[in-house]
């Protein structure tokens, strides 16, 4: 067989070698994750993982952090300082070594070279930045002077120069994100205080400052910023992660005053825990090694699981509470109600891939189960009011879980999740891989039978729900198997619940909440997404859950139609061809049967000026007909989906407790804050 010119061709000439930093801008997703606005927030977090490292060192007690006109941001420190000496082998300065080049840092050779524990283990950071910049000015404060050197594009301009005389030690780092590189370079301020605080909390006794010096007209693009009136913020919490449970439960009623806290260590693994119940139906549970959080767990997270459900389940019967005759808590039990931070320091973390989403270490399980196990064991002795309490929500969990089973047993037999008896209402798909096969949740019979007339059959199953599902917020297992619309979805995904729940039988890759874009649409796709965050969450943290974007208006001229899906898209068509409201006609009829349509069409020649442009503002799925609500909403060539990510587990476990929960005063608040932030309201 005759090689192809392609293949003989391929030689040494044909083996690209990325010098210094250029590896950077070529794959930036390989250092950040994203060139989208986590990745650009990421710029951020690492030059303050630097300066956290050092207060971990014990070297620094405080960071600031500014955000400056024209996407600067600055970050200062008063630790030790970036070394400027010059380096041994390399024989440039150590700061520009820092900053050029990447794997150089404190963070190696022998007992980890400048530090014992660390959140940045590959010496990428500060590099990376400066290789995602277009500007950066890095300024040391050490041995009396003031040594700094500036950047462009990851290339020093100058070499290393003392500039001044100084009593302070630490160092400043200023960039300005590439604009070329990501595809947004404005900040969110929300973003940036929610992180920061959280990092404030993991680092007891640290303070950190954060203001916003950027322009009025550069916060106004800020739409987090809107309800964030305060452009400054000191965080300081001598608590620490006690601090931080206080903060994460303060809409919810305890059942343990005291907050459960401990910090400890074994040889070079430091372990700090806190914990405390509240009537939650569900658990809270958040993990960090070394200030990185971890939200698939890991090692540590096993250990406290283990030692959390012994310790429990000894002191109940010690005390009798747990006769001979009763059947142990399991681990479900005594996790319900549970708020639980474990956060660890370790020499040499070992995290399983890019994103240290899970801890590794064989050796941190028995080291926190050992130290959590004999601390909570004292805690419920000295304790025995709070005691008391927690033992009783979990007995309480416990009747639920009984209660649940058999709800299941009887709603959910192994038949009806092997998919012989699928509910009558899902139109299913022909294809039997979950991998190219949809769900679409939709709002209602109406556009449910649109769907199901629209759609791909062979990849695309509809579900259509009749009215709002239940708050599954303040609902335990046995009542969400009760409800018909709930449990005709459970059993639809296939994947079972609670502790039967079983990621591999899912029976769809895409779950799509497809609801009307009105006030009642998406008060059902919280409800929806209350579900998944609370008895799905792997369906989330996994990729599988997306929300539909149906269009808002369309534009009709002559016998083109242009699909506008939000009022800002309205607005730039408009000022794209230069259209005033007085060019377009209004049409507000309703399509809720097919002959709408057709009604609508003869208004549309009845206009009395044939040059103007008719627009239909849709208030609902079920008014559009099959074929456009395929053409807009359902086919994979012109849809837009936007998939459900948790950025930040703690915030999400925050707002949905503030939507969906019991207490009415933090949502009111909530409301009144965000309600000038609000467009479009639809009364």
């Amino acid at each position: 067989m005759a090689k192809s010119t392609t293949q003989s061709s391929y030689s040494a000439k044909n083996i690209q070698v990325l010098e210094g930093l250029q590896a950077v801008r070529k794959r930036p997703g390989m250092y950040i994750g994203s060139t989208g606005v986590e990745g650009l927030h990421h710029l951020i977090w690492e030059v303050v993982d630097n300066s956290i490292d050092e207060a971990m060192a014990g070297y620094c007690d405080t960071i600031i952090i500014r955000l400056l006109p024209k996407s600067w941001v600055e970050v200062t420190d008063n630790g030790r300082g970036i070394p400027v000496d010059m380096h041994p082998v390399k024989k440039v300065s150590a700061l520009q070594l820092v900053l050029s080049t990447l794997h150089a840092g404190g963070k190696f050779g022998e007992e980890g070279g400048g530090y014992k524990v660390s959140g940045g283990l590959h010496g990428v950071g500060v590099s990376v930045v400066n290789a995602l910049s277009t500007h950066l000015k890095a300024t040391v404060y050490l041995g009396g002077k003031i040594w700094e050197q500036d950047y462009e594009i990851g290339e020093p301009k100058n070499k290393v120069r003392a500039i001044g005389t100084t009593k302070k030690r630490g160092t400043t780092i200023a960039f300005q994100a590439d604009p070329t590189i990501f595809e947004t370079i404005e900040y969110e301020w929300k973003y940036i205080i929610d992180h920061l605080r959280q990092q404030a909390y993991l680092t007891k006794g640290i303070t950190l400052l954060i203001s916003d010096e950027r322009t009025p007209e550069e916060k106004e693009k800020d739409k987090t910023s809107v309800p964030f009136t305060n452009n400054q913020y000191k965080f300081h919490f001598e608590g620490g992660i006690a601090s931080y449970i206080k903060h994460i439960n303060k809409n919810r009623e305890p059942k343990n005053k005291t907050v459960f806290y401990t910090e400890k260590s074994e040889g070079d693994i430091s372990v700090e825990v806190a914990l405390q119940y509240t009537d939650e139906f569900s658990e809270s549970l958040y993990a960090f090694a070394n200030n990185i959080t971890n939200p698939e767990g890991g090692t540590h997270v096993s250990g406290f699981k283990t030692a959390l459900t012994r310790t429990l389940n000894n002191y109940a019967r010690g005390k009798n509470i747990l006769k001979e005759k009763d059947p142990n808590l399991t681990g479900d039990d005594v996790r319900e109600g549970l708020t639980a931070i474990i956060s660890i320091k370790i020499p040499e973390p070992q995290f399983e891939g890019q994103t240290k989403a899970k801890l590794g270490n064989t050796e941190v399980k028995t080291v926190v189960e050992n130290i959590f196990g004999e601390q909570f064991t004292i805690f419920l002795e000295e304790n025995p009011k709070d005691a008391e309490g927690i033992i009783g929500q979990c007995l309480i969990a416990a009747k639920a879980r009984q209660a649940a089973k058999m709800a299941r047993d009887t709603v959910l037999r192994k038949s009806a999740l092997e998919g012989f008896t699928l509910p009558g209402k899902l139109a299913d798909c022909s294809s039997r891989k979950a991998e190219s096969s949809e769900l679409y949740i939709v709002e209602g019979d109406s556009a449910g039978g649109s769907a199901k007339q629209g759609r791909d059959r062979h990849t695309q199953a509809i579900l259509p729900l009749r009215g709002k599902v239940l708050n599954v917020e303040r609902a335990r297992l046995d009542k969400i198997l009760a409800n018909n619309e709930l449990k005709s979805l459970i059993i639809a995904l296939g994947t079972n619940v609670g502790e039967m729940f079983d990621i591999e039988k899912l029976r769809y890759h895409k779950i799509i909440i497809m609801t009307d874009a009105d006030v009642d649409g998406s008060h059902i796709r919280t409800l929806l997404l209350t579900l998944f965050f609370r008895y799905f969450p792997e369906l989330i943290t996994r990729g599988f859950i997306y929300i539909a974007q149906p269009p808002l208006y369309s534009i009709k001229k002559g016998k083109d139609i242009t699909w506008i899906y939000n009022a800002e898209a309205l607005d730039k068509y408009k000022a794209k061809y230069d259209i005033v409201d007085s060019d377009l006609e209004v049409l507000e009829e309703e399509n809720d049967n097919e002959n709408q349509e057709e009604e609508v069409e003869e208004k549309s020649k009845a206009t009395v000026n044939p040059k103007k442009l008719n627009i239909q503002r849709y208030k609902g799925l079920g008014e559009m007909n099959p074929e456009q609500l395929w053409e807009t909403t359902m086919s994979p060539a012109n849809r837009v989906l936007k998939q459900v990510k948790i950025e930040d587990a703690e915030l999400a476990n925050q707002t949905f407790d503030i939507l969906m929960g019991a207490e009415v005063a933090p949502r009111k608040k909530f409301i009144q804050t965000h309600a000038k932030s609000v467009k479009n309201l639809d009364i």
